[in-house]
């Protein structure tokens, strides 16, 4: 039973989780008051040709190894469970025949996907399904992203660790530091042999390593580690 009065949402790839994932779900967690962050690996991105490089089991092993010790984080298979493509829309449409609805649920992503929202499955209806957390990544502030779509005028917010206006369904805009960092990059690293401390916990390094995992060994069940993917990171479609 998923239930919270403001349950923050941060899907994406996770292929693999790194710092970034972590600092925009503690940073969405503490500006928007949220009382938790549910880290929701994807089954298959919907704009991915291929598999994500690494198996769903890895990927939500790795995502649980990542915040074990992070308070107001946990880990969900939802989207994993489900069948086909992870569009957000299809994940909060199961959200709410959870019995959670549109105004406790906070869809965290980072700027430079939401930057492409006009492109995302259902948009614009997706905009009323939840509230959407717009968290700042380097060269993306979320205040000029948000400012560059005019759909969504008059629904942002500055988030400021307030809990804005429980009365209407809004963007809040998150403008705090991330890691500079991409899953892309970090399995080019891998596959380079070159190091990647610091660029994921210290936990998820050691299952890489431990099982092998974007080194070019033979894939694993469910994955094509063999095809570059983009970097689907904070939720994008």
């Amino acid at each position: 039973m998923i239930s919270a009065a403001r349950l923050g949402i941060l899907g994406g790839t996770l292929d693999p989780v790194h710092t970034g994932h972590i600092d925009t779900a503690e940073a969405a967690l503490r500006l928007v008051a949220l009382d938790r962050v549910l880290l929701m690996p994807s089954r298959l991105p919907p704009h991915r040709p291929m598999q994500p490089a690494a198996s769903r089991y890895h990927r939500f092993a790795m995502t649980a190894l990542a915040i074990q010790d992070r308070a107001g984080l946990e880990v969900s298979d939802l989207e994993l469970c489900a069948p086909g493509p992870s569009y957000t829309s299809d994940t909060l449409e199961r959200l709410h025949g959870l019995g959670l609805e549109p105004s406790q649920i906070f869809f965290i992503t980072g700027a430079d996907a939401f930057a492409e929202i006009e492109t995302w499955h259902r948009y614009p209806d997706v905009l009323d399904m939840a509230h959407f957390v717009v968290v700042s990544r380097p060269g993306h502030d979320s205040r000029a992203v948000a400012s560059g779509i005019p759909a969504i005028a008059g629904r942002t917010l500055e988030a400021s660790g307030g809990a804005g206006d429980p009365g209407r369904l809004s963007i809040f805009l998150v403008n705090a530091p991330t890691a500079d960092v991409s899953s892309t990059e970090i399995r080019r690293r891998l596959g380079a042999g070159e190091s990647i401390t610091r660029l994921v916990p210290d936990a998820v390094e050691t299952h890489i390593r431990r099982h092998r995992l974007y080194s070019g060994g033979p894939a694993d069940c469910g994955s094509n580690s063999s095809t570059p993917a983009a970097d689907h990171l904070h939720g994008q479609d």
